[in-house]
């Protein structure tokens, strides 16, 4: 082979690898491009909400739920005790996310806002997407303004509320779960003045509350004196809860508890997080609200002391016989933001998540987490271990606060077999039903209701407070109602008189 010819055969074979490195940079360059705008094409949702637990759920469902609904999730997870300030925040400074979950307790702030159209009117849409159209229309109208749709409702039983209890304390007390009112101030009692603990130390108390007079001890409490929920319809007039005999009964029970230090003293300014922990830690014996808590307070507490032992009681008989007060079968809205979301292409593809979400994939693993880790299926039904109830807690029970509809979605596996706990707090929601009292007022318009209630009622939180602790008489307190009615209230009470007479005709 000539010279000539080798120098050209080095030449072509030279070539060729320079062609093939530059094609293999190329591909390489053009696979990284693809990979980053599928990843930047992906549809982004910001969201606030709620958060019940005192961790965020786990970092890897959360990456398997971005991945089977192909987002990024960018969600700020706020501690419950203080959220309602948070969306408040957000809602007057025009800084709301695209998605933000209203309580129901907090619904009327954001009415305003609603009307004024600062959320999108989802209701024309939801027929276009094969899960929300089989949404509740008995819970969307519930939750309706002015006849029109806003929201995606978090679903819930009618009350949840009743009694976790001691059992171990009752044990070593030889008492009995208390039937009626005046059992339940003996049971408290003896659990602040008798060592229920057996340390030798007066160092327990009978109840601890927090500073909610609604998701609080007062509310359910006042439920059982046979207090109205929120209002009243005597003779075809409205009357406000805190205006009647049961609600004066209530407080001066709480006075009561108070001033025998049975409560908590400082529960007036006491968190969530810290009524809670006290209970966990042994400092009380009875906590009362959501009958759900009890697995997770559970499993907390016998961590600190293998002897504690809980229980639950959802029936306490007062003057007219059992009562339990309740709320309509939505816990929150997710409202979307006009701000936030600006075009009805991304509306529909962050209602487009919401769909997904109730698909049987993503809604089984956002209520029970992965198989074999969280949850074990037997007979397609899922078990749920105690020893794996912990796990669970930390990693998947928050995320509860995202699901919407989660009661009635037929996506979701049934449960073969529950915690003990878990298993009887279903029992006594179920039998919660027979004896609620609903708001009469769920239905009814009164549009000074909408804009003052929040100011109003900050007047009443205030007596009702300093009435408990001393500093109101009831002279005082009925004073405090009747600035209530001057600063509106006479006219929210009118307009609910109007509503109830047009409803008759």
């Amino acid at each position: 082979m000539s010279r000539e010819s080798v120098r050209r055969r080095v030449t072509y074979y030279g070539c060729l690898v320079f062609i093939l490195a530059i094609s293999l940079l190329s591909a390489c360059g053009n696979d990284e491009s693809a990979g980053t705008k599928s990843s930047e094409t992906l549809p982004r949702i910001s969201l606030l909400a709620p958060l019940h637990f005192p961790q965020q759920p786990s970092k890897e469902i959360m990456d398997e739920i971005e991945k089977l609904t192909e987002v990024h999730l960018d969600i700020r997870w706020v501690p419950e005790g203080v959220y309602t300030d948070k969306m408040n925040t957000a809602l007057t400074t025009n800084s709301l996310d695209k998605v933000t979950f209203v309580k129901f307790s907090d619904y009327n702030l954001v009415k305003n806002a609603i009307r004024s159209e600062a959320f999108w009117e989802i209701g024309p849409y939801l027929q276009e997407f094969s899960n929300l159209k089989n949404l509740d229309k008995a819970i969307l109208n519930q939750a309706a303004i002015d006849g029109k749709i806003y929201g995606l409702y978090t679903e819930r039983p009618s009350s949840r509320q009743g009694i976790i209890i001691r059992k171990d304390w009752l044990d070593n007390l030889q008492l009995s779960n208390p039937q009626t009112i005046d059992e339940l101030y003996e049971v408290m009692k003896q659990f602040t003045y008798n060592d229920p603990d057996q340390n030798g130390k007066r160092d327990t108390i009978g109840l601890v509350d927090r500073n909610d007079l609604v998701y609080g001890v007062f509310k359910t409490l006042s439920s059982y004196f046979g207090t109205p929920n929120n209002w009243k319809i005597e003779n075809n007039q409205i009357i406000p809860e805190f205006a009647t005999a049961e609600y004066m009964n209530t407080m001066n029970f709480m006075k009561k508890l108070y001033n025998e230090k049975i409560i908590n003293q400082d529960f007036a300014l006491t968190s969530k997080e810290v009524q809670r922990d006290d209970f966990i830690r042994g400092q009380a014996g009875v906590y009362i609200g959501s009958m759900t808590d009890v697995q997770r307070l559970s499993v907390e507490a016998q961590a600190l002391n293998p002897k504690v032992e809980l229980t639950l009681i959802n029936r306490i008989k007062g003057p007219d016989g059992y009562k339990v007060w309740s709320i309509p079968n939505y816990n929150g809205l997710y409202l979307f933001s006009k701000k936030a979301i600006t075009t009805e292409e991304e509306l529909k593809q962050v209602l487009t998540f919401f769909d997904r979400m109730m698909d049987k994939d993503v809604a089984n693993l956002m209520m029970y987490g992965f198989e074999g880790r969280h949850y074990e299926l037997q007979d397609g039904k899922v078990i749920l271990p105690e020893e794996t109830s912990q796990l669970r807690v930390n990693e998947v029970n928050p995320l509860y606060s995202l699901m919407i509809a989660d009661v009635s979605n037929k996506n979701i596996m049934e449960v073969g077999k529950k915690e003990q706990l878990t298993a009887l707090a279903d029992q006594l929601i179920k039998d919660n039903e027979l004896f609620l009292v609903n708001d009469p007022t769920v239905h009814l318009s009164s549009p000074t209701y909408d804009e003052k209630n929040v100011e109003l009622s900050t007047i009443i939180v205030d007596a009702t407070y300093n009435y408990i602790l001393g500093n109101l008489n009831v002279g005082e307190f009925q004073q405090e109602i009747e600035r209530w009615k001057r600063n509106g209230g006479f006219q929210i009470i009118q307009e609910y008189n109007e509503a109830i007479a047009r409803d008759m005709k």
